[in-house]
C-alpha cells in the first residue's frame, strides 16, 4: 500500500485502485467535500505528475478520456482547487508524494493499461439521489427523471410552468458552465424537443441560470454527471446522433431539423398566447430560433 496522508486529502494506492478522500479542514473547497471519495480503478488512470511549487507540490492524477462523468460533464471548466484528482503536497512530503506517484507509474507499465480514450465510463460518477439549491431553483435527479422546482426569484416565464420534470430517457444531453466572479453560469437539460431552443438560461424552462453563490452553484456539476453517467456514452455516438455534453456535442439530423423546429415554434406560440412571453420577448425569440434553424 502506497498512501499519503495531507491536510488536503489522502490518496492510497493498493495496486489496483487509486482511493482519494478528500481533507476536512475548513481550506478544502466544499465541492471536494461533497462529491466525497473517489475511487479510481487503475484502468481509468493515465498518468500521474507530481508539479513542483515553491512550498511544496501538488499531486496531480491524469484520466482516460472518456473514463469519468464528471470529468465528461465538465469539460474542463472545473476550478483547480475543485478537482478531486489533485492533491496539494507540504514541502516535507514530496518524497513521500514520488514514492506514490512511481508505484502508480509502475502498474500502469505492469499492466499494460493505455492511454487511449475508453469507450465506457470506468467510473460511476456521483451516487443518486443527488439535489442542489441554487438561486434559480432547486434541482435534483433520483436516477430516472430530473426535477427543478423554481425559486421565488426565478423568471415568471418559469414560475409560470410550475416545477419541471424530465425523464432520463427524454435527455439527449446535458450542459454545464460554471458561475464566475465575471458572468453567470448555467445547467441546462437538453431534449431532442429543445435542442434548438435559443432562449437564454434565465427564461429557458429546462436550464437554471447559475448566479449567487459560486460555491454552492458548483454542486451542479454533480448533478450534471450523475446525469451524464446515465446517458449513452460519447463514444457510441452514430451519425445523426446527439448525446452527451457540450464540449462533446453533435447536431441533430438535417432529416429531424424540421420537426423540432415546429415544435419549438409551437411552445414559443402557446407561451405568448398564455401572456407569459411578452409581444417583445416572443419577437426576439423567434427569430434567435429560426437564425438557428
Amino acid at each position: 500500500m502506497a498512501e499519503i496522508i495531507q491536510r488536503d486529502g489522502t490518496w492510497a494506492f493498493d495496486g489496483d485502485t487509486v482511493r482519494i478522500t478528500p481533507g476536512l479542514h475548513r481550506s478544502v473547497p466544499l465541492f471536494r467535500q461533497t462529491y466525497g471519495e473517489v475511487a479510481v480503478p487503475l484502468a481509468a488512470v493515465s498518468g500521474v505528475v507530481l508539479e513542483p511549487e515553491r512550498r511544496g507540490g501538488r499531486l496531480r492524477l491524469r484520466l482516460r478520456e472518456g473514463a469519468d462523468p464528471l470529468l465528461q460533464a465538465a469539460c474542463g471548466r472545473l476550478p483547480d482547487a475543485a478537482d478531486p484528482y489533485r492533491l496539494t503536497v507540504d514541502v516535507d512530503r514530496t518524497g513521500v508524494a514520488e514514492y506514490v506517484a512511481e508505484e502508480i507509474r509502475r502498474a500502469l507499465l505492469l499492466d499494460r493499461v493505455p492511454k487511449e480514450a475508453v469507450k465506457a465510463y470506468l467510473l460511476p460518477g456521483p451516487p443518486v439521489p443527488v439535489s442542489v439549491r441554487t438561486s434559480d431553483g432547486t434541482v435534483s435527479f433520483d436516477g430516472t427523471r430530473v426535477r427543478i422546482d423554481w425559486a421565488d426569484t426565478s423568471e415568471r416565464v418559469k414560475r409560470a410552468g410550475g416545477p419541471r420534470i424530465i425523464a432520463l430517457g427524454d435527455l439527449v444531453r446535458v450542459e454545464w458552465l460554471p458561475h464566475t466572479a465575471h458572468e453567470d453560469g448555467s445547467l441546462r437539460f437538453v431534449t431532442r424537443e429543445t435542442a434548438l431552443s435559443a432562449l437564454p438560461p434565465e427564461k429557458d424552462p429546462y436550464a437554471l441560470d447559475l448566479w449567487g453563490s459560486a460555491r454552492r452553484n458548483l454542486l451542479t456539476a454533480l448533478v450534471a454527471a450523475a446525469v451524464i453517467a446515465r446517458l449513452p456514452h460519447p463514444s457510441t455516438r452514430t451519425a445523426g446522433q446527439d448525446v452527451g455534453p457540450a464540449c462533446a456535442d453533435a447536431p441533430l439530423p438535417a432529416s429531424d431539423h424540421h420537426d423540432v423546429l415546429l415544435r419549438r415554434l409551437r411552445e414559443l406560440g402557446r407561451l405568448h398566447r398564455d401572456g407569459v412571453l411578452t409581444d417583445e420577448e416572443f419577437a426576439l425569440t423567434k427569430a434567435a430560433v429560426l437564425r438557428t434553424f
